[in-house]
């Protein structure tokens, strides 16, 4: 049998022994697990970055845009020709199944003074559930009530960087904008949202959309609407709700079985599992190209111990003729090559947790550190060892003690 205690005790003294080749010997298992680690915090936090932006964006949505419209034959995209109204958004929260909030929009870009400041800037003429349905939350003041909608008030909320670019660190709620030729009271500022890829979502401002359609935009058609937000109850009632729209908008649109739709939906639900599979497959990719690190480091190891198995042939073939068995020899040189593998993982795990917060620090990303790429990556650099050092193990367990003790 085996004496497990003897065999590491000797084990670690041969280490001991050649303290720099030891280490040399690791540096490729520290490398590996340090860099699967930082490459696997990148993803995490990646992935975690994407589920933020899309919940702050609001969940379960469905997006109606109207027709396009065409100028000397090209198309100007969705959103262009009114073919949506207030009475269409109306009849699919009555008529749709799985929805729970409906909301039209009529948008464009204007520019918004204050005094002698000025700023370019999206306006959105929006119903009182948009806010709830996109996830925006007031920071100060107050939102629409059903009379501002209903009277067409000419009042306003608007997102952190208007405020910013147009009062800086003056209080905005009571002051008044105009919007064209049109004054605005802010009644209330938004909770930042930060960016989204490149749209600013804090840069926008919020009126009724009454008084969009009769004394900002303007309109041919009276109720059209760029859009329709919808929000469904859960993920699973998006479809339902999305096949339910599409035949309600058909029928009120008198539209024939050969007709295509005037009118575009795309649901989030979509956008955002192909968001989370490109972040997935991203994230694989890096802890793939990291783990062929942890590779090399294993192949670094078993050439040093094969060196190491040349050097200590007497030692080996002393060993055997004092009684060792071919169990006993394999058994130290696995324990030499598993030491230097959990070594080098712990000192990886170590290196690359720090490199993965200073990373977050320096250039201000999301870095996300969780227990199991940890543990997956400690102990695969135990495997490491074990796989990549059994050969060398194995070859000096087959040494004659003879020919061993005459080596030179």
């Amino acid at each position: 049998m085996i004496d497990f205690k003897s065999t590491l005790k000797i084990a670690l003294n041969s280490l001991k022994v050649n303290k720099m080749r030891s280490a040399l010997t690791s540096l490729g298992i520290i490398i590996g697990v340090g860099a699967v680690i930082v490459m696997l915090a990148i993803g995490s936090g990646a992935n975690k970055k994407v589920q933020e932006n899309m919940e702050s964006m609001g969940s379960n949505l469905l997006t109606i845009r109207s027709a396009t419209a065409k100028t000397g034959g090209v198309s100007m995209g969705f959103g262009t020709k009114p073919t949506l109204s207030l009475k269409d958004a109306k009849a699919i929260k009555k008529q749709a199944r799985g929805v729970e909030a409906v909301s039209g929009v009529l948008n464009s870009s204007k520019q918004v003074m204050y005094g002698n400041q000025n700023w370019q800037t999206s306006i959105y003429g929006i119903e009182n559930a948009y806010l709830y349905i996109k996830n925006y939350e007031i920071q100060s003041g107050h939102s629409f009530t059903m009379d501002d909608n209903l009277n067409a008030s000419k009042v306003a909320i608007i997102g952190t960087t208007v405020e910013k670019e147009l009062f800086g660190d003056v209080n905005s709620i009571g002051k008044t904008i105009r919007v064209g030729n049109v004054p605005f009271k802010i009644i209330g500022t938004l909770k930042s949202k930060g960016q989204m890829g490149p749209m600013d979502q804090d840069d926008l401002i919020f009126i009724p959309i009454t008084t969009a359609q009769r004394k900002v935009f303007g309109t041919d058609f009276p109720g059209s609407v760029n859009q329709i937000i919808v929000k469904a109850k859960s993920l699973e009632d998006s479809n339902t709700a999305q096949s339910d729209i599409t035949e309600i908008l058909r029928t009120r649109h008198n539209l024939g079985k050969t007709q295509e739709n005037d009118f575009d939906i795309r649901n989030s639900a979509e956008f955002q599992e192909k968001m989370k599979s490109t972040v997935r497959t991203f994230a694989i990719l890096l802890a793939s190209i990291a783990s062929v690190s942890l590779v090399v480091g294993g192949i670094g190891i078993m050439n040093i111990m094969l060196v190491s198995v040349t050097e200590r042939t007497k030692e080996i073939g002393i060993r055997m003729a004092i009684g060792a068995r071919a169990q006993d020899i394999r058994a130290q040189f696995l324990i030499e090559a598993l030491v230097l593998s959990l070594l080098g993982g712990l000192i990886g795990v170590v290196a690359g947790i720090v490199i993965a917060l200073l990373i977050g620090a320096f250039f201000d990303t999301t870095i996300l550190i969780t227990l199991p790429p940890i543990l997956l990556s400690f102990g695969f650099s135990g495997l490491v060892g074990i796989g990549f050092g059994y050969y060398p193990a194995y070859k000096a367990s087959l040494l004659n003690p003879i020919d061993a003790l005459r080596y030179e």
